[in-house]
């Protein structure tokens, strides 16, 4: 027989190809074996938290006994096909980072967000062992929410709502419910501030403990948008027009949610469904306020001082209703040209301090090698770099030349305007006091936030409501007025007429 082979060379070839090919898919599986078990990983992904944390979760410690381990989450079901590859490129990118990378500048808050767990998970991975989404004992919220789900499969992932089940930890544990934490204070307001003059003012919130401070704003004229050659410009930032705007004041700070939670102590419509809580009134100065919550919408960050977030825009307009209803003043959300305007604070640059937005940003197949610059910068805004992935309390940064705070950073802030991307062009020079568009789908969001990068800090970027898509993950029907389940670094500030 080993004649006959030797005489047909292209038979002898393909046995030894066989042959090799064998070795090869048995090494593979010896190789993928060895470098699958928990052990294994843990010795290449030295943060701190990961085996803790995993240790922690309900896919450690359960009723059932039953361990999860890391590529059970962490790579697609090895029935598909994609498991060797996947594998391949996960194992390229740990490698890599462990040789390559310096663990302590790692931002591993940033990492355990949705946004970035998304990429380090499968969806398949999940269904393969949590087979029947309606088990027996599964709570109502439960049951609607993966009802939810089946409907929706192509837009939704599992981490949507159940973020932490893969690495809990109990310091991050989200509450059943919310409950609004009153702010405690020696002194009660009776009355709201007195304001005889254009100049700063606290304004007290009536029977609370709650104060914050308006900016005296000056009227001024401006170029609305961004010039053609500024980095990182979008089409709908032009074409630039000069503006003229009138006095105005201005919140020093974003709506925080000691002042939020004021509104929502006198105006809750709690059991109430929204159809209900926005037909019915109240005693409360007419104003029926948010229905709870689904989940608490501070994220267990802390409230207080810092920017009240995840409500709607429709949220934020009943609060400067509410507002100027119990203070006698006329408070709203600002115009998309007064928030330019104020944010600018007499610059003409992309920022109100100086500074780059190309040396600032991260953008960039180079910036991957080096790191930005934050000359500047830091002191100003809080952004992706310096935010630890939450938002801050105001004194984090320093103010515009109008005393106001955060306007380019922390959370990005509801405007006033209807959004349109040729908005400008109904603008002829020296228009006084525009207010945009007449009508339209989504509202005018301004000013970037904890999690972005510098250039969409800038004073001319433009962004929108994208109500739909922030409310991807409630499940309720009809799907909430006052609370965004889909998006946390939205907020918004109030101005007062003058």
């Amino acid at each position: 027989m080993a004649k006959r082979l030797l005489r047909k060379p292209g038979r002898l070839s393909l046995l030894i190809g066989i042959i090799i090919g064998i070795f090869l898919l048995v090494g593979i599986e010896i190789g993928a074996q060895k470098s699958s078990t928990d052990a294994f990983c843990e010795s290449c992904h030295v943060h701190p938290h990961s085996t803790q944390t995993w240790k922690l979760s309900p896919h450690y410690d359960n009723v059932t006994g039953i361990y999860v381990h890391c590529v059970e989450c962490h790579l697609p079901p090895k029935t598909s096909y994609r498991y060797y590859t996947e594998k391949a490129i996960t194992g390229a990118r740990d490698i890599y980072g462990k040789l390559f990378k310096d663990i302590e500048t790692i931002d591993w808050e940033q990492k355990s967000t949705l946004e970035h767990a998304v990429h380090f998970t499968y969806q398949e991975s999940c269904l393969k062992c949590h087979q029947n989404l309606f088990p027996i004992g599964l709570s109502t919220k439960g049951q609607d929410a993966h009802l939810y789900y089946t409907q929706k499969e192509k837009e939704l992932d599992c981490l949507n709502c159940h973020l932490r089940v893969g690495h809990y930890s109990h310091d991050d544990q989200k509450a059943e419910t919310y409950k609004v934490e009153q702010k405690v204070s020696s002194v009660v307001y009776k009355a709201p501030a007195v304001v005889t003059a254009f100049e700063n003012y606290t304004e007290f919130i009536p029977n609370t403990g709650v104060s914050f401070d308006m900016m005296a704003v000056p009227g001024g004229s401006f170029l609305l948008g961004s010039p053609a050659d500024e980095s990182f410009r979008e089409a709908d930032e032009g074409t630039q027009v000069q503006v003229q705007i009138s006095p105005f004041w201005m919140g020093k700070i974003e709506v925080t949610w000691d002042e939020y939670e004021a509104f929502y102590a006198a105006t809750a419509s709690e059991g109430r469904t929204d159809t209900q809580a926005m037909s019915q009134e109240t005693d409360v100065d007419g104003i029926t306020g948010p229905t709870p919550p689904y989940e608490p919408p501070d994220q267990n960050w802390g409230r207080g001082s810092r920017p009240a977030i995840t409500m709607t825009h429709h949220t934020a307009m009943v609060y400067c209703e509410w507002l100027s209803k119990v203070t006698g003043k006329k408070y709203r959300l600002p115009t998309e040209a007064e928030w330019e305007y104020a944010a600018r604070a007499g610059a003409s640059t992309a920022f109100f301090f100086p500074g780059d937005p190309k040396s600032f940003s991260s953008r960039g197949f180079m910036k991957k090698f080096l790191r930005p610059d934050t000359t500047g910068i830091h002191s100003h805004a809080v952004y992706s770099l310096n935010s630890n992935s939450k938002t801050q309390p105001p004194d984090f940064v320093r103010p515009n030349a109008f005393g106001l705070l955060n306007m380019l950073g922390n959370v990005r802030e509801f405007c006033l305007d209807w959004y349109a991307v040729d908005a400008y062009s109904a603008y002829t020079a020296g228009v006084v006091d525009p207010t945009g568009p007449e009508s339209g789908e989504e509202r005018v969001v301004r000013g970037g936030s904890y999690v972005s990068d510098a250039a969409q800090l800038r004073c001319a970027d433009r962004d929108q409501t994208d109500h739909i898509r922030w409310l991807v993950t409630d499940p309720q029907m009809p799907k909430s007025v006052w609370w965004y389940s889909d998006v946390k670094d939205v907020g918004f500030r109030v101005v007062c007429e003058y």
